[in-house]
């Protein structure tokens, strides 16, 4: 019981603190709408599954020793941000939130957002690989290893469905998209200072 308290503790106060994934879900929900947040959301949350997979496996040790390969994940996860950083400071504005939506990414796209600034954030990488290393005891069963990760995974989904709720209402939305030239050069930055943060993260806490 001790253990089960100690992953949800951790692993709501990783899931709730602000970075990539938070500005990613924002910047989906007000710019093109609920569906587009959510299916981010989604994407965050499979992203989670990918940490979880190659921890179990032992690739995350593999990972934590090689400094070279944890390098490699932090230079893609950083030039996606940056990426979509540089789309979102230039995007076009549009006059209303059904315009807006009109110009929403494909469904798979949206997906892809959330699940490309999950799967290679190394943040992601050290939190999962921690609390499966130092919170899991050595005869923990396969079994009780999936569930820590479908509860991680399920947590981040829950969290940022409902960020992607909260900023994709019509009233606030309406509101954001009248300052939509500001917010967007704000998210851009945002979003890019993050990949470049990330790109410097130390290989340990």
């Amino acid at each position: 019981m001790n253990e089960l308290i100690t992953v949800a503790i951790i692993t709501i106060l990783a899931v709730i603190s602000p970075g990539a994934d938070f500005a990613m879900v924002t910047r989906n929900s007000y710019l093109y709408g609920r569906r587009a947040g959510l299916l981010a959301a989604t994407g965050i949350a499979l992203g989670v599954q990918v940490h979880v997979m190659y921890t179990m496996l032992g690739v995350g040790l593999l990972i934590a020793q090689s400094p070279s390969l944890f390098g490699l994940i932090k230079i893609i996860g950083a030039l996606y941000l940056v990426y979509i950083g540089y789309q979102t400071f230039h995007a076009r504005t549009v006059s209303t939130a059904a315009s807006a939506t009109e110009a929403a990414p494909s469904s798979a796209a949206s997906l892809l957002n959330g699940f490309m600034t999950n799967a290679f954030n190394p943040k992601t990488t050290l939190f999962v690989l921690s609390t499966y290393t130092q919170v899991l005891h050595l005869d923990s069963s396969i079994t009780r290893q999936l569930a820590y990760g479908l509860f991680i995974s399920f947590a981040h989904w829950a969290w940022f469905s409902l960020v992607a709720l909260f900023f994709s209402s019509n009233s606030l939305r309406e509101r954001m998209l009248r300052w939509q030239s500001i917010l967007n050069k704000m998210i851009g930055v945002v979003l890019v200072a993050l990949g470049m943060m990330l790109a410097y993260l130390p290989m340990t806490h």
